[in-house]
């Protein structure tokens, strides 16, 4: 058996994706898929502000890829949004305060579509929350899962639109957040009680260390329900990408 630590990348089928939106650009990305067996839901990552280092590599969004293909048989879908550069390449056009982006959020859903895969839950961290929030209504998802929610953009209609949508929507919130803390986004979720919030004891907004990772990664899988929680420690050998 192996452990699982920060830098272990456990099996998957990887393909570099490019996405093409609406208005003609093309984002890169890259799709992970379980080896040998179908995807049993979907995960839609949008990663963090761009203008602040977020990427389609930033940390979480990277160690869901490389590990929940094969520990929660998910499909995960990373990419850069417009303007955004990271190892996998860089996506055309520049960023847009969220308001271009919505044509990314439509490229990637179109993706997903035309692959045939299945159950597609948006996972947005900070900046892609709001992403998240404003656009994943107008897509046919099976919830939401937000990583330390600001509401900068969001507008309290937008969000209250969850009310009565069927997408469940699930929030997590670390308790030091450096935007919105839970008590606060108790108050700014209230107009969607049907809002599944989880206070993380401890947590940041940036979620630094393998303990809010691992916390992390286990919500999204309990949320989703494609895998016992929480999620093995350690592996198989043979369950490690052999070349990492």
């Amino acid at each position: 058996m192996i452990d699982i630590t920060s830098g272990t990348v456990l099996r998957a089928e990887r393909e570099n994706v490019e996405l093409r939106t609406a208005d003609g650009l093309t984002l890169v990305g890259e799709l992970a898929m379980p080896i040998g067996r179908p995807p049993q839901a979907t995960l839609v990552t949008l990663h963090p502000l761009p203008t602040a280092g977020g990427f389609m590599d930033s940390h979480v969004l990277r160690k869901a890829s490389w590990r929940l293909p094969e520990l929660a048989d998910l499909a995960v879908l990373r990419f850069n949004t417009r303007g955004t550069s990271s190892p996998r390449g860089t996506s055309d056009g520049s960023f847009e305060e969220g308001v271009g982006e919505r044509f990314d959020v439509e490229a990637a859903m179109r993706f997903v579509a035309e692959r045939g895969l299945p159950n597609p839950w948006l996972v947005g961290w900070s900046f892609g929350t709001e992403l998240a929030l404003k656009y994943g209504l107008q897509h046919p998802i099976a919830g939401a899962i937000l990583l330390s929610p600001p509401l900068h953009r969001a507008t309290d209609a937008e969000v209250a639109a969850w009310a009565s949508a069927a997408p469940e929507l699930v929030v997590i919130v670390p308790e030091f957040d450096d935007y919105l803390q839970p008590a606060e986004a108790a108050e700014r979720f209230a107009s969607v009680p049907r809002t599944e919030m989880i206070p993380v004891e401890g947590g940041r907004h940036l979620w630094v260390g393998e303990k809010q990772v691992r916390r992390v990664l286990d919500e999204i899988v309990a949320a989703v329900g494609t895998a016992a929680t929480p999620l093995p420690g350690s592996v198989a050998e043979e369950r490690v990408e052999p070349h990492r």
